[in-house]
Parts: C-alpha cells; structure tokens; sequence
C-alpha cells in the first residue's frame, strides 16, 4: 500500500509566509503563482541549503522570475527579498546555468 509524504506543518508555514511575503514586495494579486523550494546544493563553495523563490507576473505576457536565499527555507526573512525596483533583475529567462 502506498502512503502520501508526511506534510511538515513547519516547513510548510514558512513556505507560506514567503508567499505571501513575495506577493506584497513585488505587488502580486492572490491568484499569482509563488513556489518556494529548498534544495541542497552540493557544489563546492555552495551553502548546504538554499531556498529558491519563483513566480510568475502577468504585465502584458506571463514572466517567470527568479531568485535564491542562500539559507534554509526556515531562516529565510522578509528582509532577505530583494527590493521591488530590483524584480527585472531577476527576471528568469532560461539562460542560466542554475549556479546562483
């Protein structure tokens, strides 16, 4: 019998309150897509963890942004968003190699 993946409810809350953090600094509406992952880097030089935070804004055409918070997902903090006049910086164009 297979079983579902146990939720952690931790992670989870802070998965949430980066969302909603991303929506408010980059004035994103409710329906807007925000994905916030943690993933281990195993690079040399690379921190254990990250958290990677992605989303999509519709202004004309659908673009993906993205960015990463060099820590876990737990000790991320509103202030570790870039600043809003800094969201075309992180606009996601597929050109890059994943390092940073």
């Amino acid at each position: 019998m297979l079983r579902s993946p146990r939720i952690d409810k931790a992670r989870l809350e802070c998965s949430e309150r980066i969302q909603d953090w991303t929506r408010a600094r980059y004035g994103l509406d409710k329906a807007a897509i925000v994905m916030v992952t943690e993933i281990r880097c195993g690079m040399p030089g690379c921190p254990p963890l990250e958290t990677v935070i992605a989303f999509w804004d519709e202004a004309g055409e659908l673009t993906r942004y993205r960015y990463k918070v060099f820590k876990p997902i737990a000790e991320v903090v509103e202030d570790d968003l870039p600043p809003r006049w800094y969201k075309v910086a992180m606009i996601d164009d597929g050109s890059s190699d994943g390092c940073c």
